[in-house]
Parts: C-alpha cells; sequence; structure tokens
C-alpha cells in the first residue's frame, strides 16, 4: 500500500518554444482526499526549469513519469524499440494509437527533451529511490505513454480515428468513472477534491495520466513492456478492457505484485 500522505509527479514532454506544449501534474494524496496541480508551458529552457521546480515544490515525489522515450542512463536511444514494437502490433494499433519510433527525426527530439526533463529531476533530487520491477534509474523516473495507458482501459475505443484520441479516451474514461476508480484502487478510502472533468487542456491531461500512472509504480500494481531500451509503463491488469487481456497476458513482464 501507499503512505496515508504522498505525492507523484507526472511530465508531459514538449519543445516548442511558442506554444505551451509541456504539462507537469503533481498528484498529492492525504488520509482523505486525492488533489492535483497542474501547468503547462513552453520549451524555454528557463521557463521549463522554474516550472518543474515549482511544481516539485520541494517535496519528496514517490516516482515520476515522463511521457518520452527514457534509458535509465539518459542515452540517445535512435533505434525502433521492442516496447514501440509490441504496442504497434495490429492487434492493439488497430484499436489504440501506438507509440512512433525513437528513430523517426520527432523520436529523437522526443528522447532529447525527455532526457532533459529527466536531468532536471535528478539535479533537484527530489525524486525518491526506485523500488518498482523495472527501473531504469536509481531514482524512479520511468516512462509513461498516456494513449496507450487511457486505450487499454476502453472497452470500445474508437477504431481508425488517430486525431485527439487521447483526449477522447480521456473524456471517456471520466465519464464512465473508470478513471476515477483507478484512482480510489491505488488509494483507498480517499475522494477526489478536484473534478477530473475539470481538466481540459491537452498536455495538463496528459501529465494527470502520467501521475495516475506513477501511482501504479509507487505502488507496484501496473503493466510493463520494453526491455534495456526502455520499459513503458501501462495501467494495472485488472484494469485493461477484455479485448486487450489476451494480449497482454503474453508479455509475461508482470511485476510481482501487479498480476
Amino acid at each position: 500500500m501507499l503512505p496515508e500522505t504522498g505525492s507523484v509527479l507526472g511530465i508531459d514532454v514538449g519543445w516548442s518554444l511558442q506554444s505551451a506544449s509541456s504539462g507537469i501534474c503533481r498528484l498529492d494524496w492525504d488520509g482523505q482526499g486525492i488533489s492535483w496541480t497542474l501547468d503547462h508551458f513552453n520549451g524555454d529552457p528557463d521557463r521549463r526549469r522554474a516550472s518543474v521546480a515549482a511544481a516539485c515544490d520541494g517535496r519528496s515525489l514517490l516516482a515520476a513519469g515522463l511521457d518520452g522515450p527514457l534509458r535509465g542512463d539518459l542515452a540517445v536511444i535512435d533505434r525502433y524499440r521492442h516496447a514501440e514494437r509490441v504496442l504497434s502490433q495490429r492487434a492493439i494499433a488497430n484499436r489504440i494509437s501506438q507509440p512512433g519510433s525513437s528513430h523517426s527525426p520527432i523520436g529523437r527530439l522526443l528522447n532529447h527533451h525527455t532526457n532533459e526533463f529527466a536531468r532536471l529531476l535528478i539535479e533537484l533530487g527530489t525524486v525518491q529511490r526506485a523500488h518498482h520491477d523495472h527501473a531504469v534509474h536509481q531514482q524512479a523516473l520511468f516512462e509513461a505513454f498516456p494513449t496507450s495507458f487511457l486505450g487499454l482501459m476502453l472497452e470500445d475505443a474508437e477504431k481508425g480515428l488517430r486525431q485527439q484520441r487521447s483526449d477522447r479516451y480521456f473524456t471517456a474514461l471520466v465519464a464512465n468513472g473508470v478513471l476515477e476508480n483507478l484512482l480510489v484502487h491505488h488509494l483507498p478510502g480517499r475522494k477526489l477534491a478536484c473534478d477530473l472533468a475539470s481538466v481540459r487542456n491537452h498536455d495538463e491531461r496528459a501529465a494527470l495520466v502520467c501521475a495516475i500512472t506513477a501511482l501504479g509504480v509507487a505502488r507496484r500494481d501496473y503493466l510493463a513492456v520494453g526491455d534495456g531500451d526502455g520499459w513503458i509503463i501501462l495501467p494495472p491488469r485488472a484494469f485493461v478492457a477484455n479485448w486487450a487481456q489476451p494480449i497482454v497476458a503474453e508479455w509475461n513482464h508482470f511485476p510481482v505484485n501487479g498480476v
């Protein structure tokens, strides 16, 4: 179980200097409630540093999820990874959006800026030591992927519609109560102090999903796919939709307490 009080962090990685394409979420809880603090910002290095420091607020974070390719040594990946291949198999890709390749131009940029965010968190020293089974770094930094995380929990994920999938998935999982049920699953006995439906900014939604993913990492209750080039963390198997259950059953990468 998670401690009675605590915090985790989620970051939606962006780099545009013009638009505020990065999002950050610190999710907090105590014995009664669950709340979160959100921000979105552009890729200016000073603005990025200030936003990350403000979100961390000197707190001890149990885990931090970053929406981008991440190896523990912060090396340049520049290859089509096992995790990306698995999540791009037809049975999944026909239902939900798959990650792009870390070898593509966008993938290289995403990898670079994910590493920059990770370096900031390492420098701040606010993320606690990793204890989950698929740790890639001594601090509990990990790779999240909100679109697949959400899509795997949605029974009627839309086929063939690629635009704004993560926003549609988020809205659907808020409406049917699954996202709130997942929060309460990780943090039983608490009530949400904020309304999930009130989160409307795309990047803040993605950051919130990364923070919810971080709860699973901190609790060691999640699915993982990947290898030495990075593990993508996904929902607990109990929350995976029926259509995806046979698929994830073949991954054989369940943590000890996460089946």
